[in-house]
């Protein structure tokens, strides 16, 4: 009788190192994670933005009469900073990182697509919104996924879709508006976009050594290695020329 007890308690030790083993290593795992932070520069003078005549849809029209809308090919901020730049690794993932599961989020405001730029992890959700008094109808103009084309009437749910493949970028664009234009880059591991100031940040970035890739709808792709360790934030920069 002493001698099962013995063992049962033995069991029961075994199991409790085992759980204390299986917890320490997930955070541990968590801890190490890195991050890679940067800034997206333009050298030399954005080219001039066109402005976009709206007088067909006074609606749209009406919410920019304050600050009438231009292209958004090449947005640049006052420090040089490149808005819009899609930045992700290339090399170096193992191929198993986990797909977010917070969808991202366009919207349709003014008749422009908001933000112009987006990032997502293949298979992740976007949700596509129309918050205008007018009709959209946005065409995915993919090439490594079924392309396609529906219409999102004032008032409509928005719609709920996923890429699958990785692609740099997808255009998408609506054919009752034809000044309306975006891009989405879908990618696989993580990603970040610059902002107006040009800065942008990957988070959650195992501990490596990666090649990062830096795009842009004008001035095309740059690469860069850079080295990851635990729990520590690694600095990169791009700078594109301007034509």
């Amino acid at each position: 009788m002493k001698a099962g007890c013995k063992v049962v308690a033995l069991a029961s030790l075994l199991l409790i190192f085992a759980f204390g083993l299986l917890y320490s290593g997930r955070s541990v795992s968590a801890a190490s994670a890195g991050q890679i932070t940067g800034t997206v520069k333009l050298d030399g003078t954005a080219p001039h933005q066109k402005p976009i005549d709206m007088a067909k849809e006074p609606s749209c029209a009406a919410v920019h009469k304050d600050k009438p809308l231009t292209t958004e090919s090449v947005v640049a901020g006052a420090n040089g900073g490149l808005a819009n730049v899609v930045v992700y690794i290339t090399q170096g993932l193992t191929g198993n990182e986990p797909v977010s599961t917070q969808p991202v989020e366009i919207n349709q405001k003014g008749c422009q697509y908001l933000p112009h730029v987006v990032a997502v992890d293949a298979g992740q959700h976007v949700k596509i919104v129309n918050s205008d008094q007018t009709s959209h109808n946005i065409f995915s103009q993919s090439t490594k996924s079924p392309a396609w084309n529906k219409s999102q009437p004032p008032g409509a749910p928005p719609l709920d879709v996923t890429w699958n493949n990785e692609e740099i970028a997808i255009p998408v664009k609506c054919n009752v508006h034809p000044w309306m234009h975006a891009y989405i880059a879908v990618v696989k591991g993580p990603y970040g976009v610059s902002d107006d100031s040009g800065s942008f940040k990957l988070d959650n970035v195992p501990p490596g050594n990666y090649t990062l890739t830096a795009w842009h709808e004008t001035y095309g792709t740059q690469t860069q290695t850079v080295t990851v360790a635990a729990g520590k934030p690694a600095t990169v920069s791009f700078t594109f020329k301007a034509k």
